[in-house]
């Protein structure tokens, strides 16, 4: 039974389900702010969803996988394919947005109705994914995209979330990295499916790849236990090098997840995820909200210096009981 929702959502739903590119900017409003209609709304997209092929780019700070991106975006467009984009930049600390924005990125493709490009903020979470760039794909995969990529911000070990989100993960690295690769052994560079060494015009880049090729060989990066064999490619995004080779192992990469069964099984794992955010957030502003109620009994525990684990037990178990009267309710805080 589909969720229901508001009259205004399931009019602004309609609108974006023909099309509409207003009414669909407005309805991925609607799932960035945090509140019970947003979670509906995911879950009634959730319900649409076809599963189609989601592509993280992630990889080292500088690599220039903006520019690849947009380079891709082309080469998938050349293809016939309709592309959504979540590119996901640093949280700003002061107003908490992102501190770049889709204007600033790829201008090319603003004009083109086959490309939504939507930029987000981190938000502060350690995996680089927050909740509202989850919500954003099941949207953008209800809403007939044919492709989804999702571009990191690129930050190291973290962002190892993008495994539960993307079908193909993308590992962009650049010449004269190797310190970086060898940093981000325990991280990032383990879990790709294709590796690009961008920048493949400049100097050390032969070195560089002979570097993550001999890495992959011996195993220290690439997915383990997978009957994928990792794809390591060149790339010049500035020049347009090596495009088309990588779009061609990004589809190579497609046909094997839907062979060996694993296009819905990422989706659901994509789904849980979400849930546990969602469940994260709930209980963080409960959590938050219980601290402001019981802030003279949390200082007076500070200044005598002692109760500290019985007061955070104390407020954890406070969090919970709000948390449960949201079951009871089935809303959220400020409802």
């Amino acid at each position: 039974m589909a969720v229901e929702l508001p009259e205004a959502a399931e009019s602004l739903l309609e609108n974006a389900l023909k099309g509409n590119m207003r009414a669909m900017g407005r309805l991925l409003s609607l799932l960035e702010k945090p509140g019970a209609l947003s979670a509906r709304l995911v879950e009634r997209l959730a319900s649409m969803a076809r599963g189609v092929q989601v592509v993280g780019f992630t990889g080292i700070p500088g690599a220039g996988k903006s520019t690849l991106v947009s380079r891709v975006i082309g080469e998938l467009r050349r293809r016939g394919y309709k592309v959504a984009v979540v590119a996901i930049d640093p949280t700003s600390p002061l107003s908490q947005g992102a501190l770049m924005g889709d204007r600033l990125r790829m201008q090319e493709h603003s004009t083109d109705p086959g490309v939504f490009i939507r930029s987000i903020s981190t938000r502060g979470l350690r995996g680089g994914l927050s909740l509202a760039a989850l919500a954003l794909i099941e949207a953008f995969d209800a809403l007939g995209y044919d492709k989804i990529l999702i571009e990191t911000v690129g930050v190291g070990q973290a962002e190892v979330d993008i495994m539960h989100a993307a079908h193909t993960i993308v590992v962009v690295t650049m010449p004269g990295a190797g310190d970086d690769i060898q940093a981000l052994k325990a991280g990032v560079m383990e879990i790709g499916d294709i590796y690009v060494v961008n920048k493949s015009d400049k100097p050390e880049a032969s070195r560089t790849y002979e570097y993550v090729s001999f890495a992959l060989e011996k195993g220290d990066i690439g997915r383990s236990g997978a009957a994928w064999v990792p794809r390591l490619l060149r790339t010049s995004a500035v020049m347009g090098q090596g495009i088309r080779e990588l779009v061609d192992a990004i589809e190579e990469h497609w046909s094997y997840v839907e062979s060996a069964g694993l296009r819905w099984e990422r989706v659901y794992s994509r789904r849980a995820l979400l849930m546990r955010l969602i469940a994260e957030r709930l209980l963080a502003e409960s959590l938050e909200d219980a601290a402001s109620r019981e802030r003279e009994r949390i200082l007076e525990a500070a200044r005598a210096a002692r109760g500290f684990l019985e007061e955070a037990l104390h407020l954890a178990g406070k969090a919970c009981g709000e948390v449960s009267k949201l079951t009871a309710s089935n809303g959220e805080p400020g409802e």
